[in-house]
């Protein structure tokens, strides 16, 4: 990274410091694992393994990223529903990492979270109005005309029968049963909504009124929402920046429309192309899907250096030994990687590609490869001959830009039908036309 992109990076930050309301710096979460009679530690489950991020007031950021890579882990970090084995947790400037219960009391009335279940976050042995009552009384409020009207007032907000005050969560679908949650989390007018899976439990129908309902609650009561999710298009609709977490890192972190238009990071790049396309015209032309090989590793012993080293086609000696730091390579754009894509190579002079990457890109559409080795030639031509500097991209069209593995092609056919790896995990039905990383 050049020395300009780091000050811009760091005149970025200074700018939107007094604008911050929540900001985590190396946060950690390692669950110990205990055997024998004495109950030894042997090891630990690295959950969430140091990340660094900055949600601003008013905005959406989105979390995405496979199975078991953290996000939820995350987001009761952030709220202190766990303890935190390392890092800094700030809100509005107050360092809230290890505060007890007394503590943390006060501060339960600004940070509320949205559980990712609807079923089984609500008692069944309590009301509607009980359940959405709670934190008043637990926080010794006593809103204008009383609780039962106020709480009446917000199943009314969250588009349910005020009527409905006395029934009982199993008289409810499950889109009802997250409104009620909703509501819950609403009740003390909170500054800031982590919503863990707030729609992957739904029927498509039912996603869209909560994701709307999300959104109008946003813009009237000026909330600002952690949003986790699998699906990219959700998570495209509703947030101003996305973060991609894989095994407990964030790779890349970057305004939406960069993400999607660009995506720099390989991991990034193979989510946005497993993303089907919900366009009948398209049926009969082949899909550029990047499979990864295996499966994701145990955060029981993740991986040196770069942790998607053992999946990604760009793999080389530096990742294996070096892991990269989270940089701004382009505003608005930070990534974690030695060989990004659509931006010049970090490490230009490592070329030798692992045995992993080259079983990696046997998975990969020649197209895809070739045009990785066309992007990657005119991007260090550009910056040789000075005509393109670290902000800029390299073209209006996402590509990649490792020219080695491009050297050594695969001889697998483009994967058009088979379902790739990323998506399974991952879970994304469905997303808009223009997410596809490559125009056909």
């Amino acid at each position: 990274m050049s020395e300009n992109s780091k000050d811009t990076a760091v005149t970025t930050a200074d700018a939107a410091d007094g604008d911050v309301l929540l900001k985590v710096t190396g946060l950690q979460k390692h669950f110990p694992i205990k055997k024998g009679l004495l109950q030894r530690q042997v090891g630990a489950v690295h959950a969430v393994d140091g990340i660094d991020f900055e949600v601003r007031r008013g905005e959406t950021l989105g979390v995405v990223g496979e199975s078991g890579c953290g996000k939820s882990t995350m987001g009761r970090l952030i709220t202190r529903l766990l303890e935190p084995t390392g890092g800094k947790v700030e809100f509005e400037g107050k360092d809230i990492t290890h505060l007890g219960v007394s503590g943390m009391r006060p501060m339960r009335r600004d940070v509320q979270m949205i559980f990712q279940d609807p079923y089984s976050s609500l008692n069944p042995r309590h009301t509607i109005g009980t359940i959405v009552g709670a934190p008043f009384r637990l926080q010794g409020v006593e809103p204008e005309g009383g609780i039962k009207k106020e709480v009446q007032r917000l199943l009314s907000v969250v588009g349910l029968n005020p009527e409905h005050y006395n029934r009982y969560p199993h008289e409810f679908s499950g889109g009802q049963r997250q409104r009620i949650g909703i509501a819950r989390a609403l009740a003390l007018s909170p500054k800031l909504v982590v919503a863990d899976e707030p729609v992957s439990a739904l029927d498509v129908s039912i996603q869209a009124q909560v994701v709307n309902l999300l959104d109008d609650l946003q813009q009237e009561l000026g909330l600002t929402y952690v949003i986790i999710a699998h699906d990219l298009s959700v998570v495209r609709h509703v947030s101003d920046r996305i973060a991609v977490m894989y095994l407990g890192k964030i790779v890349e972190l970057a305004d939406r429309d960069l993400l999607y238009k660009a995506p720099m990071h390989p991991y990034t790049k193979a989510l946005m192309s497993a993303v089907p396309i919900p366009d009948p015209r398209r049926k009969s032309e082949k899909s550029e899907r990047i499979l990864l090989k295996g499966d994701v590793p145990s955060p029981i012993s993740p991986p040196s250096g770069c942790r998607f080293h053992t999946r990604c086609w760009k793999a080389t000696e530096i990742c294996k030994t070096t892991e990269p730091p989270l940089l701004e390579l382009r505003p608005g754009q930070r990534v974690a990687c030695h060989h990004p894509e659509n931006f010049e190579d970090q490490q230009p002079q490592d070329t030798v590609l692992l045995t992993a990457a080259k079983e990696a890109a046997e998975l990969v559409a020649e197209e895809v490869l070739a045009e990785s080795a066309e992007t990657s030639a005119a991007v260090a031509k550009a910056v040789e001959e000075g005509e393109l500097t670290a902000e800029e991209p390299a073209a209006d069209e996402p590509a990649e830009d490792d020219a080695p593995s491009a050297e050594e092609p695969a001889e697998a056919e483009p994967a058009a039908e088979e379902p790739a790896e990323a998506s399974e995990e991952s879970g994304e039905p469905e997303a808009p036309t223009e997410a596809p990383s490559k125009k056909k």
